[in-house]
């Protein structure tokens, strides 16, 4: 009670402390209550499916979001397509909320670093409002004057005749300033001579012109012919002149006899002649879809556009300068050097512009400064957005949606130390703190365990995952968690003894979402008393998991030996990596990893393998025996829901022959075709097969709910009388692959899929799970099953971050399955910032020794030990 100086008394509500959740049940969540303090950093913990996303992003996100969007027009929310509530009884206290998610999608051709982080917008508006601009009509440089802003003419000291300067728009190479060759793309393709006649022994009439063959009528030798070329020798001997009119004659119109390739028919037909050249130009501009432009891709190059060489921009929107420069040339530097480069801007211009000109450049300042803190000052802003690493797309998002002073909201963050190496991790934590400052509250769901231990408070899901997890295993401060025997995440925090029994220590049994008994976990709330006591098992050391190679071993199976150019931010280099091992390719965030796998050495090794030409940037390469790259990469598998892991690893269709083969549907007339879920005639009617239904609910979000019929098993009632091994279909795909192995113990491929992904740590997951949700990491696993078990002799496997949404215990499952791929003969090479997983590696190869152009160089090569004991290693200092 708060007595007031005029003797009323008022009560003052306490302001909310906490978000509390109560019974969530989102995904495989299990009656959930927990407190999720506000204004503070909080870290979801826990083991690969343990829920953590399913509490952070399921039902936090999804009812902050809900929630906020509610209050909009009924209009507004129906054109933004709101989410759906979330299966939970009550949440309370809960702000206004924004998630950055684990993976942001791959940008277009058209996106840049510039317009992702929208730092192009204010660079447009500077080049626009303070720029010299040249007179159109005799070429002459106006100087810098109000007039654009103004929208007034400016007036040529030259010529005198008036002109308007370009607005913003017309200065955006996705608008008005494209270039008109590439259409602002910066690239173009063109046709390549080489690839139309492949082989120039072959005659016309055998075929030697590819693109008359497979794109255009056969009967274009025969006009050919009739344009006065000889149709019977080898394409070599061809006089230059016949060699001319194959590529570039004209289309004029020819007399041929037609004989028909079936029967003795003769047509006499007047044709026009399409020259080699222009049938492949012909078949690009009518392809309209992907099987069309694949039919011509092989005919093309891609290369930088000669007009505006690749800066995208029209050559009026190259014309505006600004302390010297125009707009491409300042889309080319680093964004450090632009934030030097904008920072004198004003000082240049007449005093009446300075103002104008301070406004715009604290405008690219403030969304700049944040960038730099995430640690991306080495990127130019016209580095192509296809081209940026995940971790970048997700820094540039977290930048985006935290320029804005916002209070009060809650930001839910998945795994935003992915593609960060250690020496970035401060500037992380700095933003995360910048976001509380201002009174927000932060989330964050990861699994690095410096960002974990900078955390204020921690929960930890568990204690296993799928249907053994879902459950609050503990909670409460770091230092809480090292110290709680329930906690898994504990004995990994730094500072934390590491305890090496494979036992859990006494009294190590945990009752799921229970009180710590420490007064700072005050905000985990038991859940339902019916939930069974769990005990979470303590981990091993990380060092040494996997049995190293021996330093002097390392190249006894011989070396990939890669020469390249320079390309990006990567300089000339010249690398060598060991057959047969584990190799990790290390270095800070920008140092040229991503472009030396993925852009130079597996499409040179591709290249190498198909009798192709390398790529430009590959001056040569030793493949050493490797006769297949293949990239496992963490895309999603599958469009939809009908996709599921018991389809995409054969499982399913091991499981329908098994049906087929009882006396049930042997009766029935059933063969295996009739139980699949997709197309069988056993599927459920209502739903086809999905498993669930689409409700439009007219001015609400369609919401997918259940199938009522088959509530959610895919399968129509006639299935359930059809039994195999005591189990109908329906049964089987709502088991997770453990309880599946013991059901299928009889089905010898069947069963040995199953053992392999049990190996690859995805018992958890059910046979009927969706693919399109998996995580990243999962989906990475799941495409690498079908490899377990195989000799893998000249097979290189190249895997880009495989140690994302893993937790620590995870990261010793992967790196056993890459042993096991290295026993089968593979050659590994990983992408990697994972300090345990580097370790663990064979060999090192670290790049740097900063980001951009400080970076790009092979700093250090060598054993993690080597790597360690080199001090101009950055990666060295961290391990």
């Amino acid at each position: 009670m708060n007595h007031l100086p005029t003797g009323k008394t008022s009560i003052t509500p306490a302001s909310p402390s906490h978000i509390e959740v109560r019974g969530a049940r989102v995904h495989n969540l299990r009656n959930v209550n927990v407190d999720i303090p506000l204004g503070q950093l909080v870290g979801v913990c826990g083991v690969s499916g343990s829920g953590k996303s399913s509490l952070a992003l399921g039902v936090l996100y999804a009812e902050g979001s809900r929630r906020y969007l509610e209050a909009l027009s009924t209009y507004t929310r129906r054109r933004m397509g709101q989410a759906a509530r979330a299966d939970v009884d009550e949440v309370r206290y809960v702000p206004a909320a924004l998630a950055l998610h684990q993976r942001p999608s791959v940008p277009g051709v058209r996106s840049t670093f510039g317009t992702m982080s929208e730092l192009l917008n204010s660079l447009r508006l500077l080049f626009s409002r303070v720029g010299s601009h040249p007179c159109p009509h005799c070429g002459t440089y106006a100087p810098p004057s109000m007039s654009v802003a103004a929208e007034q003419p400016i007036t040529c000291a030259t010529c005198r005749k008036t002109f308007f300067g370009p607005g913003a728009e017309e200065l955006a190479f996705n608008s008005g300033g494209a270039c008109p060759t590439c259409g602002g793309t910066g690239t173009v393709r063109r046709v390549n001579e080489a690839a139309l006649v492949p082989d120039e022994s072959k005659t016309i009439n055998e075929g030697a012109v590819l693109p008359w063959g497979s794109l255009m009528w056969d009967l274009m030798k025969q006009v050919c012919g009739e344009m006065g070329v000889r149709l019977d020798v080898p394409f070599s001997e061809l006089t230059p002149e016949e060699r001319d009119i194959v590529f570039h004659g004209p289309a004029e119109k020819r007399h041929i006899l037609y004989k028909a390739k079936k029967g003795d028919n003769f047509a006499e037909l007047d044709f026009t002649y399409y020259n080699a050249v222009y049938t492949v130009e012909n078949a690009l501009a009518k392809a309209k879809d992907e099987k069309g432009l694949a039919r011509v891709a092989r005919f093309l190059t891609e290369g930088p556009c000669p007009d505006c060489e690749g800066t995208r921009l029209s050559a009026a929107a190259r014309g505006p300068l600004v302390r010297g420069i125009n707009l491409a040339k300042a889309c080319e530097m680093t964004l450090d050097e632009t934030v030097t480069w904008v920072d004198g801007v004003p000082e240049t211009l007449a005093e009446n512009l300075r103002p104008m000109a301070v406004s715009i450049c604290e405008s690219f300042q403030h969304t700049a400064r944040r960038l730099l803190e995430l640690g991306l000052g080495y990127l130019s802003l016209d580095r192509a957005g296809s081209t940026l690493s995940t971790g970048e797309r997700q820094r540039v998002q977290l930048a985006r949606a935290v320029r804005n002073r916002t209070t009060g909201v809650l930001y839910v963050l998945d795994e935003p130390s992915i593609g960060l190496h250690p020496a970035n991790i401060d500037g992380l934590l700095g933003v995360m703190r910048d976001l509380l400052a201002d009174g927000n509250s932060v989330v964050m769901v990861d699994h690095d365990t410096r960002i974990l231990a900078a955390a204020d408070y921690l929960v930890e899901m568990g204690p296993e995952a799928g249907a053994g997890g879902g459950h609050v295993v503990a909670c409460g401060t770091p230092a809480e968690l090292r110290a709680d025997d329930r906690s898994l995440i504990g004995r990994y925090l730094p500072g934390a003894e590491t305890k090496g029994a494979a036992d859990p220590p006494a009294g190590a049994a945990a009752t799921p979402n229970a009180p710590a008994t420490s007064a700072g976990a005050s905000a985990c709330v038991a859940e339902a008393p019916e939930a069974a006591p769990l005990s979470v098992p303590a981990p091993d050391p990380m060092s040494n998991v996997r049995p190293r190679c021996p330093e002097g071993q390392l190249f006894e199976h011989g070396a990939i030996h890669l020469e390249t150019s320079p390309l990006h931010t990567v300089h000339e280099l010249s690398v060598d990596l060991p057959v047969n091992r584990l190799t990790a390719v290390t270095g800070v965030s920008g140092s040229g990893k991503t472009t030396l796998v993925l852009e130079e050495l597996i499409p040179a090794l591709n290249s190498v393998n198909a009798g192709e030409n390398l790529p430009a940037s590959v001056r040569g390469i030793d493949p050493a025996g490797i006769v297949r790259a293949q990239l496992i990469d963490a895309s999603p598998i599958g469009a939809n829901v009908r996709s599921t892991v018991a389809t995409y690893c054969g499982v399913l269709d091991d499981l329908r022959r098994a049906f087929a083969r009882t006396d049930e549907a042997k009766a029935a007339g059933l063969k295996a075709g009739a139980f699949s879920y997709n197309t069988g005639k056993l599927r459920c009617p209502t739903c086809d097969g999905t498993g669930q239904v689409s409700l439009d609910v007219q001015f609400l979000p369609d919401v997918d709910v259940p199938c009522p019929d088959c509530r959610g098993r895919r399968y129509g009632a006639e299935a359930d009388a059809i039994t195999w091994n005591g189990h109908t279909l329906a049964q089987l795909m709502a088991m997770s692959i453990d309880e599946a192995l013991d059901a299928c113990a009889s089905l010898k491929k069947a069963h040995a899929m199953l053992q392999t992904l049990h190996d690859l740590g995805l018992g958890y997951l059910t046979l009927g799970e969706a693919t399109p949700a998996l995580s990243g990491g999962e989906a990475q696993r799941l495409k690498l099953a079908s490899e377990m078990g195989k000799a893998q002799d000249g097979a290189l496997f190249v895997f880009d971050e495989p140690t994302i949404g893993l937790h620590p215990r995870d990261v010793r499952t992967l790196l056993n399955v890459f042993q096991h791929l290295v026993e089968q003969g593979a050659t590994v090479v990983v992408i990697e910032h994972d300090l345990d997983f580097i370790r663990n590696a064979d060999y090192v190869v670290d790049m740097g020794p900063g980001g951009g152009q400080a970076g790009g160089r092979v700093v250090a090569c060598g054993t993690p030990e080597q790597i360690a004991a080199n001090p101009d290693s950055v990666t060295g200092r961290y391990l």
